[in-house]
């Protein structure tokens, strides 16, 4: 018998199946570094957690300093300009127009995998179906990079893999429990409310569950935490998004998914009719304008890679030759039984703070068994302690810019493993650096042609811009320097020199007070609930709005509505001199530098 439903092949050298955050840019960074990809997303938008669809706010790294940059910035700085109010779906459309508008990303949407072939191993092929044009998609590639949360080509292809938690005593640890077990940190749904100018009733479905009291739900245990030991759910602007109404931890992780999110939508029903209608929670004005039928995970299935990230790896500050991204999350460990977690004795859960930022290596986001699989998300190779930091989505953002510019490396070398020897590891390093990415430890190489040039800078200010690290580390004025707006600089060659590139980073305002006043919205630009106090988000004052360059006298680029932090501009020229001159900011006086070289 033929088979009712066609099917289309693909060959390519990088197939990504998952795109939330860390397939979105693992994605992005292969492509830009010159390979074909695939990426495959079984929901009908990309982002995953952070999408619309869930609407989880985007976390990262503790401290003033440490906010991930790379394409996860460019992601953000897009969104402000953009989508100033932070609506959901506008900020879908951020990820899907980058990955769209790059020719060497196809994109299949609705698509979920389910098969996989391999050739001893390695994997050769998978298979998705495509539930809104009932297609099969075949997709031949010479690596693939799991970055579905779940982790789906686990099972499909035998690598190696863990569910749940390990007993402590296995990599002495402290957190976790005596005997290893199969639970995980559960799931949550979240909803949406908005503050009006006028009182709102809410009539609750007759199947919601009922709280009368705060007794009855609100005591959470938490050992070493900075929340309080109680459920806050005082709705506000830069108030709580009920991250706590969580289940799903005890059954398995991914088969319970359905029958969670149904007692989820009790809950959260439940707890906006609270809300609204018992007690005085101040919320007589607001109304419920949204509610997830997503549940977004925490933790389901691992791999395990070349080496197992663990809490002892993250609290001595993951100091890895190796490293290629970082975290800075707390050891955030959610008790199982999540909203049904009550008792102080039993039902802890832990915070530990660990440094921000902690290194997290290379060799955990390669599989130990299938030779040319890759993984970035909350599915790394850790530990479940260590996955309780790193599964926040910008660690995740940074773990698939990592992936996927190492797939690149491997491609573009020819080499047959994801595995990396030294001098293809620090350039891989200093790939991400030259993107935009910050990596503990260490410091990005000033390009050659750039050192040879004569520059029109004091000393003092050269060895600023060219010391290789773009960002605070202590004080907000460190590693930058400060121009005036319309001052120049100019790099000049005794003889002609082939410029490629003309790469700038501009101060992205780490403070993050001229984007927003709300502090959430300073965290990362996404919010949840919206108060009457609510201010649009605005482009960092900081960042050049206009500037020009000349290569030999000669205009040869000018923009007056920049609203990147990191500018790459292409310049493919034979020239004696190259300079640019920054005329306008979004608000600032000066113009802050962090570098400003050549390729």
């Amino acid at each position: 018998m033929s088979k009712p439903f066609k099917t289309i092949e693909y060959t390519c050298d990088l197939c990504i199946v998952g795109g939330g955050l860390a397939g979105t840019i693992a994605a992005l960074s292969a492509a830009r570094n010159g390979i074909k990809v695939v990426l495959i997303q079984d929901r009908p938008m990309l982002g995953g957690n952070c999408s619309s669809e869930i609407r989880m706010w985007v976390r990262g790294a503790k401290g003033k300093y440490n906010r991930e940059t790379g394409i996860l910035a460019e992601f953000e700085e897009e969104n402000i300009y953009r989508n100033p109010t932070l609506a959901p779906t506008l900020w879908d459309s951020v990820l899907f127009g980058k990955v769209k508008e790059n020719k060497n990303i196809t994109l299949l949407l609705n698509a979920s995998c389910l098969d996989a072939e391999r050739d001893g191993n390695t994997i050769k092929n998978v298979t998705a179906w495509q539930l809104t044009t009932y297609t099969w998609h075949k997709v031949s590639a010479k690596y693939f990079a799991d970055c579905s949360g779940d982790s789906i080509l686990a099972p499909l292809t035998n690598a190696k893999h863990r569910i749940g938690r390990e007993a402590n005593d296995e990599y002495n640890e402290t957190i976790g429990p005596k005997v290893a077990d199969h639970k995980t940190m559960g799931m949550s749904l979240l909803l949406q409310a908005r503050e009006t100018d006028h009182p709102v009733k809410f009539t609750p479905p007759e199947w919601a569950n009922v709280y009368k009291t705060d007794e009855e739900f609100a005591i959470i245990p938490y050992l070493e935490t900075e929340h309080s030991g109680f459920r806050e759910h005082t709705i506000e602007t830069s108030g709580t998004n009920l991250w706590w109404m969580e289940l799903g931890g005890e059954g398995p992780a991914i088969l319970n998914t359905e029958e969670t999110r149904d007692e989820l939508m009790k809950v959260a029903f439940g707890i906006w009719d609270h809300i609204k209608n018992y007690g005085d929670h101040n919320s007589e004005n607001w109304e419920l304008e949204w509610i997830g039928f997503l549940p977004g995970k925490r933790e389901s299935v691992r791999y395990v890679g070349e080496y197992v990230l663990t809490e002892n790896d993250i609290l001595d500050g993951g100091n890895f030759e190796d490293v290629v991204a970082y975290g800075g999350w707390p050891l955030d460990d959610h008790n199982p039984k999540g909203f049904l977690a009550k008792n102080k004795e039993t039902d802890l859960s832990i915070m530990r703070l660990p440094p921000s930022p902690y290194g997290i290596p290379y060799r955990s986001l390669y599989s130990a068994n299938i030779k040319n699989l890759f993984f970035a998300g909350r599915n790394i190779s850790a530990t479940h302690a260590a996955i309780s930091s790193t599964r926040v989505m910008a660690t995740c953002a940074l773990l698939g810019q990592a992936v996927g510019t190492a797939a690149a490396l491997c491609v573009n070398e020819n080499t047959q493993s994801t595995s990396l020897e030294k001098n293809g590891v620090e350039k891989l390093q200093q790939t991400l650096l030259n993107d935009g990415v910050f990596l503990p430890g260490v410091v990005r190489k000033i390009p050659t042609i750039t050192t040879l040039a004569k520059v029109n800078l004091p000393k003092e200010q050269q060895e600023i811009l060219f010391n290789g690290i773009e960002r605070p580390r202590n004080l907000v004025q460190e590693n930058r320097i400060t121009l005036e707006l319309q001052d120049s600089i100019q790099f000049e060659y005794q003889d002609a020199t082939n410029v490629n590139e003309l790469r700038i980073q501009f101060d992205l305002d780490y403070l993050r007070k001229s984007v927003s006043p709300n502090w959430k919205m300073q965290v990362f630009a996404q919010k949840l609930h919206t108060g009457r106090d609510f201010v649009p988000m605005k482009v960092a004052k900081t960042i050049v709005r206009e500037f020009e360059v000349y290569a030999d006298g000669e205009l040869i680029y000018k923009t007056d509505n920049n609203y990147y932090s990191l500018v790459k501009i292409p310049i493919n020229k034979r020239l004696t001199s190259l300079t640019v001159k920054f005329l306008k900011t979004w608000g600032a006086e000066q113009v802050n530098l962090f570098s400003c070289d050549l390729f």
